[in-house]
Parts: C-alpha cells; structure tokens; sequence
C-alpha cells in the first residue's frame, strides 16, 4: 500500500470495474449459476439504462421532486471554531427517508421496473435501506419485502414500523447473530429462487458485480453535488479532507467518487468492531471478493458496532483497491467516540446525527484535537443520515 502523504494526485480510479467485474484484485462475481445469470441481465440492463438519457431524466426528476436533491452543504460554524478547521456537512440527512439510501434505491427501482420486475427485495441493519426501498415500492407500484436481523429489529423499532406502513413485509432473520451480515445471507438465498420476477435491491457497495460499481454510480450524486458546491464556498475549490462513515461503504463511495480525480485526502471512518478496510484479510463473502474480518480457519468473524449500519464484517471491494493504492485512509472510531460526537454535533450544530455518521465526525474531532489535521484546513465530511432511528439506543446510554 502506497504512503498517501508522498503520493501524488489525480490518479484514475473510480471509473468502471476492469474485466470480471474487478477492482485491481477485488470483487468478481462469486454466486450461484441462477444468481450469476441474474447478475448478468441486471449489468446488461443497467448498462443500457445508464447511458439513456431518458432513464437518466427519471432518476434525476426523482432525486429532485421526490428526494429532495440538491442537499446543502451547511458550514458547522461553532464545532469548526472549538476544532480549529472549517468542517463542512453534506446533509445526506435531509432526504426524504432521512438518510443517502435513497439516492441507490430509487435507481434501483426504477431499473427494476424497466427491466419488468413486479417485486423488490432488500436487506437492512440499520432500517434506512428498507425504509428506502419501501419508499421507493410505494411510489412505483411495486411489492417489497425486507430481511432484517432480529437483533436489529429491536434497536430499530421505529424504521420497523416505518416499513410496514409503507406497506412492506419485513422478515425477522434469526440465524447467527442476528444483523446485517445475516440479514444480506438470507436476502440472497431468497434471490436465488425468485429471480424471474425479483429485483435484490442491495443496499452498499457489496455483493457480486455490477451492485458494487452500480450502487457506487447511484450514490455518485453526493459525490458530484458536494465537487460543485465546495468550488462554489471554498477559496481553493476543493476541500483538503474528504471523510465518510463506512460499513459496506455506499455513501463514502458516492463522496469519494467526486474527489477522487482531486488533491483532497480521502478518509474512511470504520467501526472498531468493524474494520474490514481496516483490519480485514482477503476472502470471498456475499459473492465478491474483498477485505474480511476472518479467523484464522478462514471462517468470517462476528463483527460489533452501536451502529448498525457499522455491523459489517468487511468492506466493498472498491474501498478495498483505493485503500491498496493509497488514495483512501481507513481508520477506525469506538462506540464511545461516535456517541461523545453525536451530542457535540447536537449541542454545537442543533443537528442529531445517525450514529453510523457520528463515527466520521468523531474522527474528525479526534485528528482535529491531535493536531492531525493543521489548524485552518478545510474538511468536507457526509453526515449520512439523521439520529431519529437512534434515540433509543442514546436514551440508554445519557
């Protein structure tokens, strides 16, 4: 891995996968014969839709009229005082549906219903997926049903309930310990029989080729909105730090995959429990190949966060290659850490931030406080998603 600090930038990356649907030595399409077929037509479909103008019109009209799009980029004026930085937010918060899931499930969806697929499937952990693809069912005319870990279900109650409004059916998953990793197992294995009317709505930049890189070009209008309104706010035009939560890694890809061409320092903020960029070893998971918390027999290991959306044993390979080439850092924050900065965020910014969020934000803080970052630089930090999914698990804790 290449020492970010001496490396010299732009390079190219972050375009399409190379041949097999890889990222240098990551990804692939590692899946069933049914499910490699059904890979197949969704490439073949999205490929098509992707370079159609109409297609590309809907989605936009959506994300505008229906989302909410643009998000502002909102300049944290107090906490930037108390750091020393200018640290600014792109409010991936201010969707409808609270959080950047939107921006991947309404492509989905609409693709999905291009390609004249009735039904809709999806996994969650931390519920903001489902409720987005619910969302999205709703407004299309199509059914959806959701695999969420039971354990999961209990910290998430209120995006339970969310779902089943919108008319969604939510499956309990109750086999190993009972998360998003186990919630994307069962979602999968349901695929593999009902692929000729079905559409699995994957949630990150996870599973076999194209989710990974089509997921990454859903979530590439963060990415493209915050380039923009950076040149627009900031003297250089480009912040000196781009920073994003990661589990599977959707909203950091979509952030980075606007800066990647840039000077900007991307970092990464994992869940210490986490950590599959961080801490992980090479192995093939949820048909793609990438970094993996593992044992030494090989065998996956029970990852841990607050954050539910953080309760994944590895990375999307695409962040694995960028942390290969030394164009991303990925580093790790503590439970803790992540909720001392949730209630900074609220009492200094009057914004709750999810707790998946609260991670890069106390990364932030930490480097700020440790002199990491020189005082008066500017960082540009996605707050993915809004706490109210998380005032139970906080109300605990305070």
């Amino acid at each position: 891995m290449r020492d970010v600090s001496t490396s010299s930038w732009p390079v190219p990356t972050m375009g399409e996968p190379g041949a097999l649907g890889r990222f240098g030595e990551y990804g692939g399409r590692y899946a069933p014969e049914s499910l490699v077929e059904a890979c197949r037509e969704v490439e073949e479909a999205f490929r098509e839709a992707w370079g159609d103008p109409g297609f590309r019109g809907a989605l936009a009209e959506l994300l505008a009229l229906h989302a909410g799009r643009p998000t502002p980029l909102t300049p944290a004026r107090r906490l930037s005082g108390e750091l020393g930085v200018r640290l600014y937010l792109k409010r991936e918060d201010l969707t409808h549906t609270g959080s950047h899931k939107i921006n991947n499930v309404l492509g989905q969806a609409l693709l999905a219903a291009r390609m004249g697929r009735r039904r809709l499937i999806a996994e969650t952990g931390a519920g903001q997926h489902g409720v987005a693809t619910a969302t999205a069912a709703a407004l299309l005319g199509l059914e959806a049903t959701v695999f969420m870990g039971e354990r999961d279900i209990e910290r998430q109650e209120l995006n339970v309930f969310r779902m089943r409004m919108l008319g969604a059916e939510v499956v309990p998953v109750t086999t190993g310990s009972r998360t998003l990793k186990d919630a994307t197992s069962e979602a999968m294995r349901h695929w593999v029989g009902v692929t000729g009317d079905t559409h699995y709505c994957v949630g990150s930049v996870v599973g076999p080729d194209p989710y990974p890189w089509m997921v990454r070009e859903f979530q590439r209008v963060i990415g493209d909105e915050a380039r923009a309104q950076c040149a627009a706010a900031l003297p250089t035009g480009v912040p000196d730090q781009v920073v994003a939560c990661v589990g599977g890694g959707s909203n950091a890809a979509g952030t980075f995959a606007g800066f990647a061409d840039t000077q900007a320092r991307l970092v990464g903020v994992e869940a210490a429990g986490g950590a599959g960029a961080a801490r992980g070893r090479l192995g093939v998971l949820h048909g793609c190949r990438s970094l993996f918390l593992q044992d030494d027999d090989g065998q996956i290991t029970q990852a841990h966060s607050i954050a539910p959306g953080l309760d994944y044993p590895g990375v999307g390979p695409e962040h694995a290659h960028l942390r290969d080439l030394g164009r991303a850092r990925y580093v790790t924050v503590t439970d803790d850490e992540a909720v001392g900065a949730a209630i900074r965020l609220a009492r200094t910014e009057g914004i709750v931030p999810a707790l998946e969020s609260a991670h890069a934000l106390a990364w932030v803080i930490r480097a700020a406080d440790a002199g990491e970052l020189p005082a008066g630089s500017t960082v540009l930090m996605t707050l993915s998603g809004r706490g109210d999914k998380d005032i139970s698990t906080l109300k605990e804790l305070l």
